[in-house]
């Protein structure tokens, strides 16, 4: 939606005229998928694809949302801001107010117009955006100072706890975080960062969405945590370790005796996919592109095989990848159950690389992926309008 467009869109929602832009990014993670809740590293950037809010400060008792593509609108009673649990749209953003009037926050009524461009259900992390463009908005109409760090974790505590979603932090923090033309690795158990310029030479990525929509807290990405839970309090009888982060490969094989089928699985995917992100970050710091792609195509296998959150949509999408001569490597990413790929394909080649895999995927699935354009950008904007 192009600016005009959502500023007419404000207006005919709520009758006024925003006066600011708020926005947060959706993201890619370059390696390091299911960890982030095991206390390992990951590899995340934000994204140019962003939740932008278009807001005006009303000083009311109640904070009203409308959404680009949805009619109506929703009010949330600051009063009553436990109360919107249920909320099939509205419920993160009620969920963010609900946690920062708890920390003693006070809040100022407002129109907040949301326009985001991240797809849904895409793995992309449209709730992350959603969550920390909210909480911006609502610090700023406060008047309070607010960290970015606070506010990604902030956005966690709300989607766990508000919409019961039960996530890492990985999401909220590249959202929070995120730096123009760099990954963001971090260290999911101590928030310890580093900025990796991202520098991918004649190559670029290639965001690819394979349209089978999926749902977090419906899908088995709980249950996954669960497993990985079990796997570390099986390990820890024998093994004085905090999470499954801390255990390298050969650790790993002296315990995995321990463990039996899934749970033997999960723990493995864990453990190797950790000292991948690590290999990751040294290729790309080393200039070596071949390393890093060949780390994302193992990186899928594994996705596929142990931690079992592929399916064959997403397997298809990065297989068709992988025959292009152009492409170093490709992977699922986010939760899985559906959403997205990432491909590392030579500039020049993007085009050829987007129609023939795009053919192939209709021909096998039935139904069309989605391509995006992307960048890498800043994380978080405030802009007076």
């Amino acid at each position: 939606m192009e600016r005009a467009e959502a500023l007419q869109a404000f207006e005919s929602a709520f009758g006024g005229q925003a006066e600011d832009l708020f926005t947060a990014a959706g993201r890619i993670n370059v390696i390091g998928e299911h960890v982030d809740y095991c206390g390992g590293k990951v590899f995340p950037a934000a994204l140019n694809l962003r939740c932008n809010i278009y807001g005006k400060k009303t000083g009311a008792n109640v904070i009203r949302l409308a959404f680009r593509g949805i009619d109506g609108v929703v009010e949330l009673d600051m009063s009553k801001l436990g109360e919107y649990r249920g909320l099939k749209i509205g419920n993160y953003q009620a969920g963010v107010a609900y946690f920062m009037q708890e920390k003693g926050v006070r809040l100022v009524g407002c129109d907040l117009y949301y326009d985001c461009t991240v797809p849904f259900g895409s793995g992309l992390s449209s709730s992350a955006a959603i969550e920390v463009a909210t909480a911006v908005a609502l610090y700023e109409y406060a008047g309070v100072a607010y960290d970015k760090v606070e506010v990604a974790l902030l956005s966690q505590k709300a989607e766990n706890k508000y919409a019961g979603v039960n996530c890492g932090i990985m999401d909220q923090f590249a959202s929070a975080m995120g730096k123009k033309d760099h990954a963001v690795l971090l260290d999911c158990s101590t928030l310890e960062y580093e900025y990796v310029p991202l520098k991918l030479g004649d190559y670029c990525l290639v965001v690819a969405n394979c349209n089978k929509p999926h749902n977090l807290v419906e899908s088995k990405y709980n249950v996954r945590r669960q497993e990985v839970e079990t796997a570390l309090k099986t390990i820890q009888t024998v093994k004085n370790v905090s999470c499954l982060a801390e255990l390298t490969p050969k650790d790993f094989a002296e315990v995995k005796y321990l463990l039996s089928g899934v749970v033997a699985k999960r723990a493995e995917h864990v453990v190797m996919e950790c000292d991948r992100v690590n290999r990751a970050v040294q290729a790309l710091k080393d200039g070596d592109l071949v390393e890093l792609g060949k780390l994302l195509n193992e990186s899928h296998y594994s996705l596929r095989d142990l931690y079992e959150v592929t399916g064959k949509e997403l397997d298809t999408l990065s297989a068709l990848a992988r025959k292009e001569a152009e492409c170093l490597g490709s992977r699922m990413i986010g939760a899985g159950f559906g959403g997205c790929t990432i491909s590392i394909v030579k500039k020049t080649a993007v085009e050829g690389f987007i129609r023939r895999v795009g053919k192939a995927y209709v021909e096998t699935i039935g139904y069309k992926a989605s391509f995006y354009e992307t960048s890498i950008e800043d994380g978080i904007t405030v802009e007076k309008l």
